[in-house]
């Protein structure tokens, strides 16, 4: 595995927008925290296009990220946000060039297709709130993990949530997942979700109790989920607001626990990963130590060189 350099004050942090559109206040906190931290921020070319859902057209947002991962002075590239769009990129990026960068690369929800990809390709890369996502007041220790991962430290921090037993046990492994709906979603292609030995993690956002049984059960039919060594849950944010009494009132624990404790590998939900507040930052592609007994998920190397 290919580990990115840990950041240092001076360093250049490229953002890019490679899924949906925003506007320069919504990133203006999380800039203006970065640069609290002594790091240089430059804007790629189309951050701030706007097509539809998409922030600008697909060729506009691969060269974007080509061109972060090829400049010699970014050390760092980080999303702006989520939303939609990076499975749309795959024809237009080189991944084996942006792999072999050894390029810091950050970001979370709808890139987890990236992620994916990069970490298949040997690069290990950060799940981690991206600028948007500090839009919004967020608890110390959530800011505090974010400064630490970009510094090479996957600690975390004092008051962090802690995840709650499904299933007891402790795995190591290399750490995989993201977004459940874009894990399914790379499934027969070829940049698909590998489990086999390693820990998965999955959170999701705005779907439906029946499309969270929909995106395990998928996993499970497709073998990924009883090959993996252990399993963390984060959050399935808006999903019990979704409930319907027209198809039955099951939650997302319910589900999760239906679907996940049968295969007996060690297990939690309720990790602190996702579309919530309450955010770890944490690197994929590099091996873990997941204490399901006591819901912690603990790095056993460096993410960085």
């Amino acid at each position: 595995m290919r580990k990115p350099r840990a950041l240092k004050p001076g360093d250049l942090v490229r953002v890019v927008s490679p899924a949906s559109p925003l506007t320069a206040g919504q990133i203006a906190d999380g800039v203006s925290l970065l640069e609290s931290e002594g790091y240089r921020v430059s804007l790629g070319a189309h951050v701030f296009d706007n097509d539809g859902y998409l922030a600008g057209s697909d060729q506009d947002r691969a060269a974007d990220l080509m061109s972060a991962f090829a400049d010699p002075e970014v050390a760092c590239v980080m999303c702006s946000r989520g939303g939609y769009g990076c499975a749309r990129l795959m024809p237009f990026l080189d991944l084996d060039v942006m792999a072999a960068s050894g390029k810091m690369f950050c970001g979370f929800s709808d890139v987890t297709t990236l992620h994916v990809a990069l970490n298949r390709r040997g690069l290990a890369t950060m799940h981690m709130p991206m600028l948007l996502t500090l839009s919004v007041e967020r608890e110390p220790w959530v800011i505090e993990s974010f400064k630490r991962l970009l510094r090479g430290d996957a600690s975390a921090p004092g008051g962090a949530k802690r995840g709650h037993t499904l299933v007891a046990g402790i795995a190591e492994g290399v750490v995989t997942g993201g977004c459940m709906s874009l894990l399914g979603d790379s499934l027969g292609t070829p940049e698909a979700l590998e489990t086999e030995g390693r820990i998965l993690m999955i959170e999701d956002v705005d779907e439906t109790p029946q499309r969270v049984d929909a995106g395990l059960t998928q996993l499970i039919n497709a073998g990924l989920l009883q090959s993996c060594a252990g399993i963390v849950i984060g959050e399935m944010s808006g999903t019990d607001e979704k409930m319907d009494e027209k198809t039955g009132r099951w939650n997302w624990r319910t589900i999760v626990e239906d679907r996940v404790r049968p295969i007996g590998v060690p297990a939690v939900y309720d990790f602190p990963i996702g579309h919530m507040k309450t955010m770890l930052s944490v690197p994929l592609g590099v091996r873990a130590r997941l204490d399901a007994n006591a819901g912690t998920l603990t790095y056993i190397e460096s993410p960085c060189s």
